[in-house]
């Protein structure tokens, strides 16, 4: 049974928080995975390199997707150590046990006989959105029917998420001598009268079985050049999480009947609606208890979004599904090691149980 233990230590040593670290874990995982004798294929768009490998055979495909990338880190975190049972270091959860223990169940799996395709996919670019990795391995066809993206869940499954409207929206005032506020319009003042309201539209109220709201973020706000000005312009940037039933035009049209001011859209991405009863879901939910001897798996819904998005314009079912860890993104990013042992098995266990009745 490989442990993908030192497979992690080792991809934690190399920042992958830019392109060019990114491209060099690549290039360790594709020599990993040639070393066990699974087969690779190497795809390169705009400079960002990312990793293929399919084994078996069968009319239906589950992808292992996972992404190789962090954010910037001290050095000290690409230095990875063990306590209490923990390695601690910059991508421990987010998300390179999830990787080095799909490449280990793939490494494992290539020996045996499979009823159904596994497609397992490392890509270089999730955390700055995923336009040059899995959004263009999904364009260029590597697609599947159940998506494993092995994101740090705590071995429960994220089966839906919201999705992402980002917006800039200019407010104008009246300028006027800093004295004389009164003869103007503040644009910085009337731009979070905007947002206050925007708070309060219908859209912001709404709840679902997995969300008790919609998240919006004010991330940014630039206004003002002098001090004794009253500022005649100001730039609000929204970062709105909106609920998988909920519509990004109507949310759009609801902000726009409440101002006249200019609006653009900076990015828009899908939400993931898998079902409770999803087959593969269910499944996935027996594996984890078999290994883990839970009484009980944790299904629930993600205010962030993860690559699974790409998949579900073509038809995909999208899980989020990882080892237990926390702090992703922060200066004590860790995981327990042995739940990425008993991630590896789960994702064993699960495509071997996979049988006809599931299709």
């Amino acid at each position: 049974m490989r442990d993908p233990i030192p497979l992690l230590e080792e991809l934690i040593k190399i920042d992958s928080s830019t392109k060019a670290g990114a491209n060099e874990a690549i290039a360790y995982c594709e020599q990993w995975l040639t070393n066990q004798d699974v087969p690779v294929k190497k795809i390169e768009n705009h400079g960002f390199h990312m990793l293929v490998s399919e084994l078996g055979q069968g009319d239906f495909t589950i992808v292992l997707n996972g992404h190789i990338d962090v954010i910037a880190a001290e050095e000290r975190q690409f230095q990875p150590y063990m306590e209490d049972g923990k390695m601690y270091g910059r991508g421990t959860a987010d998300m390179k046990a999830g990787v080095a223990a799909s490449m280990v169940a793939a490494a494992q799996l290539k020996d045996m006989e499979l009823t159904s395709k596994v497609m397992l996919q490392i890509v270089p670019d999730e955390e700055t959105g995923g336009k040059y990795g899995t959004k263009y391995l999904t364009e260029k066809g590597y697609l599947g029917d159940f998506i494993i993206c092995g994101e740090p869940t705590n071995m429960g499954i994220g089966i839906q998420s919201k999705g992402v409207l980002q917006m800039d929206i200019t407010v104008l005032g009246k300028p006027a001598h800093g004295s004389r506020p009164w003869e103007g319009t503040n644009a910085i003042t009337k731009a979070i009268e905007l947002y206050e309201e925007i708070l309060e539209l219908p859209f912001a109220q709404e709840r679902s079985s997995m969300f008790t709201k919609p998240s919006i973020n004010l991330a940014k706000i630039q206004g003002g050049t002098v001090y004794n000005k009253v500022p005649e312009r100001c730039e609000l940037s929204l970062d709105i999480r909106y609920l998988p039933h909920q519509s990004p035009e109507d949310i759009i049209h609801q902000i726009k009947t409440i101002t006249d001011c200019s609006l653009s859209i900076h990015n828009r991405n899908n939400p993931i609606k898998t079902k409770e009863d999803n087959p593969y879901v269910e499944a996935l939910e027996e594996s984890i208890k078999r290994i883990t001897h839970l009484e009980k798996v944790n299904l629930f819904g993600q205010h962030g979004s993860s690559d699974g998005q790409f998949f579900t314009e073509y038809g995909g079912a999208a899980v989020e599904f990882g080892p237990i860890g926390s702090d992703w993104h922060g200066e004590n990013e860790m995981v327990y090691v042995d739940s990425v042992r008993e991630y590896r098995d789960v994702l064993v266990d699960f495509v071997l149980s996979l049988g006809d009745d599931l299709r």
